[in-house]
């Protein structure tokens, strides 16, 4: 499998590219499944870009060229975009994209999409004055993925789990995919650089995997924007192939559905767990005690 560390710009046909090349890649170094990061189809910009404006359907040109990308390499491609906010072919009063995650997979097929359901509303940014967060109620999102060459002839088929960036600050939303069958986790993520910010993705990105005892791969944005250090982690945690902070470049591992097994039955600590994950409503406030 690959995590592809890249860094987009606002030049949507430019990002496509980036997107073709990469996953050509990645999959020339035998991965067949290839994660890029959170906002691939245009970066965040600035806080006054439109990115309503930009903003694209599930059949815009941007899924169009992932699926061709996945199809024409027999492999899943997984990438974040803004989906523009429509019900029922028809466009919304409040316009708002969504901060949406894509799966294709390796006949061209859509797989999923997953919208992003923790928004980044903390140390001093709103992201929520920018897109809509999806509905928890629509439940998690997860694929399978394997049966070819690389990952397939090796592991065998997984079930993968989607998260994106802030969604690694709760670690209920990795139960709830390890409850639908995850032995794995993307994270697509636009991690921002900052005071200790690379020592929390990292500490993260560990910490998902080792209380789900599942693989995580995590795609970042390369600094100076973003802290980089994207990576795939194994199911006990440890680091299996990490890049450095600056800089495009794919992380390559191998991962094993027998290792997750191995794992889960010499830790089995989802079947020691005593609590349920459900969703919980909106209205609900939280407050310290």
């Amino acid at each position: 499998m690959a995590a592809v560390q890249v860094a987009t710009s606002t030049d949507l046909e430019e990002n496509r590219r980036l997107v073709g090349a990469h996953v050509g890649a990645a999959a020339r170094e035998g991965a067949s499944l290839v994660v890029f990061p959170e906002a691939t189809m245009c970066t965040f910009g600035g806080p006054s870009f439109d990115l309503t404006a930009v903003a694209e359907p599930l059949d815009g040109p941007f899924v169009q060229a992932m699926r061709a990308a996945a199809a024409r390499h027999g492999v899943t491609v997984v990438a974040g975009m803004f989906e523009r906010a429509s019900a029922s072919g028809r466009e919304l009063e409040d316009r708002r994209p969504f901060n949406t995650v894509v799966v294709a997979g390796p006949d061209g097929e859509l797989l999923g999409a997953y919208r992003k359901l923790h928004l980044f509303d903390a140390l001093g940014a709103k992201e929520s004055a920018r897109m809509r967060a999806g509905d928890p109620a629509t439940g998690v999102t997860t694929f399978h993925f394997g049966g070819r060459a690389g990952i397939g002839e090796r592991g065998g088929e997984m079930t993968a789990g989607v998260m994106t960036c802030y969604d690694l600050r709760f670690p209920e939303m990795a139960r709830a995919l390890v409850d639908r069958g995850a032995m794995l986790l993307v994270v697509p993520a636009h991690w921002y650089a900052g005071p200790e910010k690379r020592e929390v993705w990292e500490t993260l990105v560990r910490a998902r995997a080792i209380e789900s005892t599942a693989y995580v791969v995590a795609a970042g944005k390369p600094a100076p924007e973003g802290v980089g250090r994207s990576m795939v982690v194994d199911p006990a945690g440890v680091v299996c192939t990490v890049l450095e902070d600056a800089g495009d470049g794919v992380a390559i591992a191998d991962v094993e559905a027998s290792e997750v097994a191995r794992i889960r039955a010499v830790l089995p600590v989802l079947e020691h767990r005593r609590f349920d994950v459900a969703p919980r409503s909106a209205a609900v406030p939280v407050r310290p005690a």
